[in-house]
């Protein structure tokens, strides 16, 4: 399969956004044309055009390198003493790398961009299940770049702006460090604040060939913050404190141990009545973004099942499905556990390959679903 650099760019950008940078349409714009100017098939011109137009703030600088490495490959990149004056941007042809031979210092940064990330792009898309060693060791550094944010919302908290309501504490302060003289009304807005994100993973026979993957995004989304992790099988085990360990391999040695029923049968109607009752109704569930990662294979009652979706719809704010089997031809929810599920499920996703994970992620986040994805649209 041959990748063009433009859909390695495009590729490079999803993962940024994947990983947390605000890396919006104007910023890619300027990227872009960032590399008309300078060698887009160079990859420490590629390197310097996005760490200066995709980073809005200091947090995603540790991000762009995680994602950049990971990517891309290589040592790490030249200082800024080995690159030449930044030129001015403007909308030009993009250049051909030069095929003549350089010199030794610096050869490795001339390796054309595609040659570097195509294997990274084509990766993004190719199953968890067919993967090979060598790729899967890949996808784990990539994995590990990875954040998860529920959608904003709005809270009763207030933060000091410009522009909002006239905050009265803070005005009455300023008139008194004054000493009485007229000074400039304080304002205060409401603060947004993401939801809480609940991961229901499944870890049963048949979502063995995803289970590692799945559980490493879950590893990333914990340490992401506002995440709780629960693994369903034939039984419910919470495993947020052990996914909280900094280190995945670490973290998912701890799940492992903590985890009695890999790799054995479902009972996700139970086993999602049981998380309502303990721990949805005291509120965890409440007003969050539930996010079950499944096949909806069922062993027990599909009607338990379906009646226990249409409870945890109404507690949270949006309930979202990532099944692996979605992705191959031909497929329909025909599954008793998941025609059961379905109509009380927001958004259907896949949940397969790494770009249908950054999709997944996205819709997290607040982003539109995809016409037939969601709920209903099956065919």
């Amino acid at each position: 399969m041959d990748v063009d650099a433009p859909t390695v760019l495009v590729g490079f950008v999803r993962a940024l956004r994947a990983a947390g940078v605000d890396a919006g349409p104007d910023r890619v714009q300027v990227f872009l044309r960032a590399l008309d100017a300078l060698r887009p098939g160079v990859r420490s011109d590629v390197y310097w055009a996005g760490r200066l137009t995709l980073c809005a703030g200091r947090d995603d600088l540790a991000r762009y390198e995680r994602v950049f490495g990971a990517y891309f490959g290589g040592g790490p990149v030249p200082g800024r003493t080995r690159v030449a004056p930044p030129p001015r941007l403007r909308a030009t042809a993009v250049r051909v790398p030069s095929t003549a031979p350089r010199t030794a210092i610096g050869a490795e940064e001339d390796i054309a961009t595609p040659a570097l990330a195509s294997r990274t792009e084509v990766l993004r898309h190719r199953d968890f299940a067919g993967l090979t060693a060598a790729e899967r060791e890949q996808l784990r550094r990539l994995l590990a770049a990875f954040t998860l944010r529920g959608e904003a919302r709005r809270t009763a908290r207030r933060r000091p702006a410009r522009r909002g309501d006239i905050d009265p504490r803070r005005s009455v302060r300023e008139l008194l460090r004054r000493g009485g003289e007229p000074a400039r009304p304080r304002r205060h807005t409401r603060a947004d604040r993401p939801r809480r994100v609940v991961l229901l993973v499944d870890v049963s026979g048949s979502m063995s060939p995803y289970a590692d993957a799945l559980l490493r995004f879950a590893h990333a989304a914990v340490r992401g913050g506002r995440t709780e992790v629960f693994s369903i099988g034939t039984r419910l085990t919470r495993v947020t404190r052990e996914l909280a360990h900094r280190d995945p391999e670490a973290a998912l040695a701890q799940v492992a141990a903590a985890v009695p029923d890999w790799r054995g049968g479902t009972r996700l109607g139970e086993l999602l009545r049981a998380f309502l009752d303990r721990w949805g109704q005291r509120g965890m569930a409440r007003g969050a973004i539930v996010v079950v990662l499944s096949d909806g294979w069922e062993r027990g009652d599909p009607a338990l099942l379906g009646a226990q979706m249409r409870r945890l719809h109404r507690l949270a704010h949006r309930v979202v499905w990532a099944n692996p089997r979605k992705a191959r031809p031909g497929y329909a929810p025909l599954a008793a556990g998941m025609a059961a599920a379905l109509p009380s499920v927001d958004a259907f996703v896949e949940g397969h390959s790494l770009a249908a994970l950054e999709r997944l992620a996205a819709v997290v986040r607040g982003a539109a679903v995809e016409q037939g994805a969601t709920r209903g649209t099956e065919p």
